[in-house]
């Protein structure tokens, strides 16, 4: 991609206005949380503290729209008390370049690695250094100093009290990410009716099972209808695609078909309804033609063997989603499947975090990780505006590296795109912002509540683009200036000119010192087949030995899996928004080797649907094609990463041996899933298997490739762009 297309492409990204569901409510209970702050220190001490109070209970109360699975309180704590100690450390260290500078650095490298952790514990860390940065009033002493901490941090308690006495919709963004699961297998189940080969997305299946994840005080509140349904989802999954699948399911034409797209449409139905009753908490209702559809008459059933079995296996499974959905939320929801004393997901506590942290940051301490050279960015960032606004004839100089560091993403995409959002955001603010003061004049009251204002709607509008929330954020802060006494004829100018500022230096960062995605694609292909293939192994193992171990090995590979191939995913969407030229792989060769093994991974699902349980009869034949299938897939994998040719000699081998067996005859569930991975490597190998000739040329037609698609763009002839 080229620069220049790239560029556009942040700009549309920067102000498109995104689609989520607003939260009144919440922003409201967190505007009175600015408000119940500023008001006290307004009235009993001075616009200083007030503005101290409002950075504590703003900051906290952002943080808590983050995604994250922990109580909306506990991160309004946590942000409080990490304002309270950069500011606090911050203030003590100001007074000296020679202090400060080396704090800021260090304060802000340690932000930027907090992205290892998660992107929640990013962006709070990056407030604190946004906090620390801050000269809202120098303290002359550390009483001083400690009093603004104090202060700052009384915002994040107010902020957790109000959540812990008016809790909103509690427990609901794991009752979403449930019921988005459980409406993804639906959607699943319903595209099968018209493509028996559909592929299917896990992404909401893994955010359930993040979600199920539960510290111990989590687990004893968590309502009954958050346990059980999650592992319901992941077994119907399976079923559903062999059921469909032509080759081993339902037959292709017939009463078969019809029967089967009968039963994939109540699938549908029970678990859509399913769905509503864990979101909204209440008892939903099955239509009576998907109840009747449940029905299996043993007599004049049309279908025959496995297909039959998916059949009776699915509705076993929808009788289950059926009762989780008429029992709804606030009745008994019935217990799940499993031993009694099965364990819950265990989400460490806030006090046990450290060596969970240590754990996530040191693998990124290295100079290709793309966290590590964030946080590079970051501190040098921070440090260079700092004392290049410090040199300009303005006030407010922090303006600049704050603007640089809540910009700043470990992408180069969200980068830019936020950069420019920021700088569009803060000019309508300001704007806004200064035709209201000049109209009201000066009065610290009507300021402070216009400020409360603007807070609640910067919150209200905190999803639907950093454009948009950041135009109130930009009003919330003149008016907490002007509250101060600060006249608006200096703040404005100098707000737009540091904001470009620090925008410009974040922009300028990433190009200086990098992380491109693209030439990590091989690797993240690489790590993406050889677990898949640790994967297929699992399956077959269970096929050869049907044990418990076996089963938990499969359950394991099948989380190792996915993993990789979200982590694929990120790399690749971002990959594709990159201006920099393809290494490794070029776009259309990285598009169909991700065909290849998405392919591969059905397959996979498709023997999984058919595992035998505990004690059936093993099929040894499928050892060794495990075995090859894991020994080929890892070295196949060191060859993507070292761009040579892969190879599948075990494979042939063993299928040979395997197409010769009885008991490979002897499953047509089992044989079908094998030809689909054979023919999966043949495809994934086709893909990235070139000579030193064919990569030349590839690569000269890739380039024509990307010129022709700008040019259709600029023409307005080409295809609209979906972003990743």
């Amino acid at each position: 991609m080229t620069w220049l297309r790239a560029l556009r492409q942040v700009v549309r990204s920067g102000l498109t206005i995104e689609e989520a569901r607003l939260e009144p409510l919440l922003a409201l209970r967190t505007a009175v949380g600015v408000a119940i702050v500023i008001g006290p220190a307004l009235w009993l001490a001075s616009p200083a503290y007030a503005a101290s109070a409002a950075l504590g209970a703003y900051s906290a109360g952002a943080a808590t729209f983050q995604r994250t699975w922990r109580p909306r309180k506990v991160i309004a704590l946590g942000a409080g008390a990490g304002l309270a100690l950069s500011t606090f450390v911050g203030y003590l260290a100001a007074g000296r370049l020679a202090t400060f500078l080396p704090l800021l650095a260090v304060w802000a490298f340690a932000a930027g690695m907090a992205w290892a952790v998660g992107s929640t514990a990013g962006i709070v860390a990056a407030t604190t250094v946004g906090s620390m940065l801050v000269t809202v009033t120098l303290p002359t002493s550390v009483g001083r100093a400690l009093e603004h901490a104090g202060i700052i941090a009384l915002g994040g308690v107010a902020q957790a009290l109000l959540i812990l006495l008016f809790p909103i919709r509690r427990w609901g963004a794991h009752r979403d990410a449930l019921a988005d699961a459980l409406a993804a297998v639906a959607d699943y189940a319903r595209r099968l009716r018209h493509d028996p080969t559909a592929l299917f997305d896990p992404e909401p299946l893994m955010t359930a099972r993040d979600a199920a994840a539960v510290t111990p005080s989590q687990a004893r509140t968590r309502p009954p209808v958050l346990h059980g349904p999650r592992g319901l989802a992941e077994r119907i999954r399976p079923v559903v695609a062999a059921l469909a699948d032509p080759d081993v399911g339902a037959p292709a034409e017939g009463p078969g078909r019809d029967r089967a797209r009968e039963l994939l449409d109540a699938a549908a139905d029970v678990l859509d309804a399913a769905a509503r009753s864990i979101r909204r908490g209440t008892p939903a209702e099955v239509s009576p033609e998907s109840t009747d559809a449940l029905r299996v008459d043993e007599e004049h059933e049309v279908l025959e063997g496995p297909a039959r079995q998916d059949a009776e296996r699915l509705v076993e499974l929808l009788g289950e989603a059926l009762e989780i959905a008429r029992c709804g939320a606030r009745g008994r929801t019935p217990a799940p499947p499993g031993p009694v004393n099965a364990q819950f997901l265990v989400r460490p506590t806030m006090f046990r975090l450290v060596p969970v942290v240590v754990r996530a940051v040191r693998p990124e301490l290295r100079r290709d990780s793309p966290v590590f050279r964030h946080a590079v960015r970051l501190a040098a960032v921070a440090t260079l505006g700092y004392l290049i606004a410090a040199r300009l004839p303005v006030g407010h100089g922090y303006w600049a590296p704050i603007t640089s560091v809540m910009v700043m993403r470990p992408d180069f995409h969200r980068t830019y795109a936020r950069a420019v959002a920021r700088l569009a955001g803060t000019l309508a603010g300001v704007a806004l912002a200064t035709g209201m003061v000049r109209a009201l004049g000066p009065d610290a009251q009507v300021f402070g509540l216009l400020a409360v204002v603007s807070a609640g709607l910067s919150f209200i509008l905190n999803r639907t683009g950093y454009a948009y929330s950041q135009c109130f954020t930009a009003a919330y802060v003149v008016f907490l200036l002007g509250m101060g006494g600060q006249a608006w004829e200096q703040t404005v100018p100098e707000r737009v000119v540091l904001t470009l500022l620090g925008g410009a230096l974040a922009m300028l960062a990433y190009v200086v010192f990098p992380a491109w995605e693209t030439p990590r694609l091989p690797g993240r292909l690489a790590d993406w087949l050889a677990a898949d293939g640790r994967y297929a192994a699992a399956v077959l193992r269970s096929y050869a030995e049907p044990t418990r171990e076996h089963h938990a090995d499969l359950r394991r590979a099948l989380l190792a899996s996915r993993e990789a191939r979200a982590a694929w995913q990120e790399t690749y969407d971002r990959a594709k928004q990159e201006p920099v030229r393809p290494r490794g792989l070029t776009s259309r060769e990285a598009e169909e080797a991700q065909e290849a093994l998405k392919g591969f991974d059905r397959a996979a699902m498709l023997m999984e649907s058919h595992v035998p349980r505990d004690g059936s009869r093993p099929v040894p034949e499928a050892e060794r094609l495990a075995e090859a299938l894991e020994a080929d897939t890892a070295q196949a994998a060191v060859d993507v990463r070292e761009h040579r040719n892969p190879h599948w000699a075990r494979v042939e081998e063993a299928l040979h041996v395997w197409e010769g067996a009885a008991a490979g005859d002897g499953s047509p569930v089992v044989r079908r899933g094998v030809e689909m991975q054979k023919q999966a490597l043949e495809d994934l190998a086709t893909a990235v298997s070139r000579t030193p000739l064919e990569r030349d040329v590839g690569s000269a037609r890739e380039e024509q490739r990307v010129r022709a698609a700008a040019a259709e763009e600029d023409d307005g002839s080409g295809p609209a762009h979906r972003g990743g």
